[in-house]
């Protein structure tokens, strides 16, 4: 069972299994005035500024009024509907409201509040800034009162200062807070304030751009190591047999493709010491003038390294080519089939001979 009972004048209900605590239908929470009230104050005025902090916790109190209202306007009189309010304020820890006096024809009040919330965090923090959020509901609530576009509520006893209870005088102002607030963006003041604010939103920014050229970079890194994954399919070389290393070439060879494949034949035949490459063209099915110079240049460079080399798997319209466009491969070994050329390797005199040679 939810426990429920009325305070105030006001129904309230606990549901423990959904978390809520509810205020005539509407959630409520609760909240330790001198840690957590008194911790996220002065969090919020550090950042802000005293004089903004004021200002804005002025303009929120002015702002929640609406229920306060209806509550005052559902009586027979302003005094009685006050009152009613006043008893749920006391229930709800808002402190102990006192209406002193309304005058209509000067357009003025006086309101007292003891233990108030914000005077009670403020004592714990040892500071004072005023009770600018009751403040703000009080010039909210006789503005409607007096009829007048705006009110201003002057706080002229601070209960954090020592005093009983703070009072407040309400009047009809000339300057409304939003013009308040406009004066104070022109003033050096605020631009501190916002300075610190921009400042810290920089940081923000900045942490969340490193961030972001971090896993940029991650990526990156990726792509590249993709891109190295896709060279060396495109460009296996393969040790067969001791001292033995097979290229295998697919498809057409262009210039980068051509220095990819040197440098890749280069660097193993010199760390695994080869004395044979095979380089295998079975698997191209075509070759021009440009193609056929790479593979010579190819061959050049290997055996100036140090490794004999053997062209094989040539196919018959391959062949036809390299004679109509006349290139010379008699300087050249070639062999029909890879698997020849692997015999050739395994025969021990030719082993013999590859290593005098």
């Amino acid at each position: 069972m939810n426990p429920k009972l009325e305070v105030g004048g006001i129904d309230i209900e606990w549901r423990e299994e959904d978390g809520l605590c509810l205020w005539a239908g509407a959630p409520v929470m609760t909240a330790w005035i001198e840690s957590t009230m008194a911790g996220l104050l002065t969090t919020v005025q550090r950042m802000v500024g005293a004089e903004r902090f004021e200002l804005a916790m002025q303009q929120g109190g002015r702002d929640s009024i609406d229920g306060d209202w209806r509550m005052i306007a559902s009586a027979s009189t302003f005094e009685e509907g006050f009152e009613r309010l006043i008893r749920v304020a006391a229930a709800a820890g808002w402190g102990r409201w006192q209406l002193v006096s309304v005058d209509l024809v000067a357009r003025e009040a006086r309101v007292r509040v003891y233990n108030n919330w914000e005077s009670v965090a403020q004592r714990a923090l040892g500071v004072s800034w005023g009770a600018s959020f009751v403040a703000g509901k009080l010039s909210g609530i006789f503005q409607r009162h007096f009829g007048v576009p705006t009110c201003w509520a002057e706080q002229t006893l601070f209960a954090a200062e020592g005093d009983a209870f703070d009072e407040f005088v309400i009047r009809p102002s000339d300057r409304s807070l939003e013009a308040r607030l406009d004066a104070l963006f022109q003033s050096d003041q605020v631009t501190k304030a916002d300075l610190a604010v921009a400042l810290e939103r920089v940081r923000r920014e900045v942490e969340e751009r490193t961030q972001a050229e971090h896993a940029l970079r991650e990526k990156l890194d990726l792509i590249a190591q993709q891109e190295e994954a896709i060279r060396a399919l495109s460009t296996p070389i393969i040790e067969v047999w001791d001292g033995v290393l097979t290229l295998p070439l697919f498809g057409a060879v262009d210039t980068r493709r051509a220095a990819e494949m040197m440098e890749r034949l280069l660097d193993a035949i010199t760390h695994k010491g080869a004395r044979v490459a095979i380089i295998d063209l079975t698997g191209v099915d075509a070759i021009d003038a440009e193609t056929a110079d790479h593979i010579g240049k190819l061959v050049r460079a290997a055996e100036l390294v140090g490794a004999k080399c053997t062209i094989t798997g040539i196919r018959p319209a391959v062949a036809q080519t390299m004679v109509e466009i006349g290139i010379d491969l008699t300087k050249i070994a070639t062999l029909s089939t890879l698997r020849e050329a692997l015999r050739r390797c395994m025969r021990p005199s030719d082993l013999r001979t590859q290593k005098n040679s």
